[in-house]
């Protein structure tokens, strides 16, 4: 691939705050982060994503509106991040685009996996069509049709981007579902979910003092663990897996919380709050420690390498492995999961796969994404 490809990655997580984007530089040995600009949700438009996220009616005809509305989202994000970047469309290889999940059930767990599937919206063609880049999109389907869990797709990237020889290093990226990969060395050996990152922390901050996040974990750290809720918390059979697997806010909602939360007990909300963060913390490691390689350095990416609570948790659990952000080692954490999706569309296009069948359980190796002429 020539030194001088420019590719822009597009991310749209389960917060639904915000699309990410990325101007980023690959080559056959490099990733380069140029640029980087975020892109407001309208609030109309973050209600309609989480209406559709849900069971509902009219499903088809609300999905088929949102999903253009985005297309045209995602354009004018990659629009003004090449104007910031001062960048014209012709010099950009193409885009990468993520797309916006609106529905996550692996085979994993689905009670017969020919029935796992995953769903995400933004359309490539609209996207193609108004910036006039090629793009590419629709990753994770392949990586199912493979067998595969459809995720978490970073790995691959963590390995190209961070793995260095003769060291073992944890990449853990915390967003609204937090996932690990392991690399050995240079050799990328196993990634996974661990379950949720800030899905619930934000969705219960919101809940009681209307907040989006609860910034630098001020609130959780004010709290206190609660056992008995922590206990019951971690009996979710998906804590018990391992190998490949992936998991979503259809699997951890506000729902699933308020059955764990029995009426005879009245825990103050700041102290469910503290409860949750250890969940976060507590997945984690036991899914960093429980692993065949012992690793000796931990980096952060996502949202939650800036909740200072959630990282003095996790400090303390993986002590004395050291523990730090990715921007030590080359990458703002902010920016790690959109500049993935630009490296995933310079993989696509040079007809190389993009998946790790030790991460997703997919048969093989997958070349992922279906390509959008610009």
């Amino acid at each position: 691939m020539s030194s001088d490809a420019l590719f822009v990655g597009l991310m749209s997580g389960t917060s639904v705050d915000a699309v990410d984007s990325a101007l980023v530089r690959v080559s056959a040995s490099d990733v380069e982060l140029l640029r980087t600009h975020e892109h407001a949700i309208p609030t109309a438009t973050r209600q309609r994503i989480v209406a559709i996220s849900h069971a509902g009616s009219n499903e088809i005809e609300r999905m088929g509106t949102l999903d253009r509305e985005l297309g045209m989202l995602f354009a004018e994000t990659t629009q003004a991040l090449l104007a910031a970047a001062n960048t014209h469309a012709s010099q950009v290889t193409a885009i990468g685009s993520h797309g916006q999940t609106i529905r996550h059930r692996p085979p994993s767990g689905a009670t017969n996996a020919a029935e796992g599937f995953t769903l995400q919206i933004g359309d490539p063609n609209t996207i193609a069509e108004i910036t006039g880049i090629t793009t590419v999109a629709d990753f994770r389907r392949r990586d199912i049709a493979a067998g595969g869990e459809g995720a978490p797709l970073a790995p691959a990237f963590h390995g190209a981007a961070f793995a260095k020889k003769g060291v073992n290093r944890a990449i853990v990226n915390i967003g609204g579902i937090a996932n690990a990969t392991l690399l050995e060395g240079q050799d990328l050996h196993s990634g996974f979910d661990t379950g949720p990152g800030n899905t619930l922390l934000d969705h219960w901050v919101m809940r009681h003092l209307g907040k989006s996040f609860d910034r630098d974990g001020q609130w959780s750290a004010e709290g206190e663990v609660v056992g008995e809720v922590l206990q019951r918390l971690l009996q979710h059979p998906y804590f018990q897996r391992s190998g490949p697997r992936s998991t979503g806010k259809e699997m951890f909602n506000l729902d699933w919380l308020d059955n764990c939360l029995t009426r005879n007990e009245n825990p103050s909300p700041r102290d469910i709050q503290a409860t949750l963060a250890e969940l976060t913390a507590i997945t984690i490691a036991n899914a960093v420690r429980g692993s065949t390689v012992e690793v000796s350095e931990i980096y952060v990416c996502g949202g939650g390498a800036h909740n200072t609570d959630l990282m003095r948790r996790l400090h303390h659990k993986l002590a004395p492995a050291k523990l730090d952000n990715t921007s030590v080692i080359g990458m703002d954490p902010d920016w790690v999961e959109a500049a993935t999706f630009a490296w995933l569309a310079g993989q696509t296009l040079g007809g190389l796969a993009g998946n790790a069948p030790a991460v997703t359980g997919a048969a093989g190796s997958r070349v992922l994404g279906g390509i959008y002429p610009g």
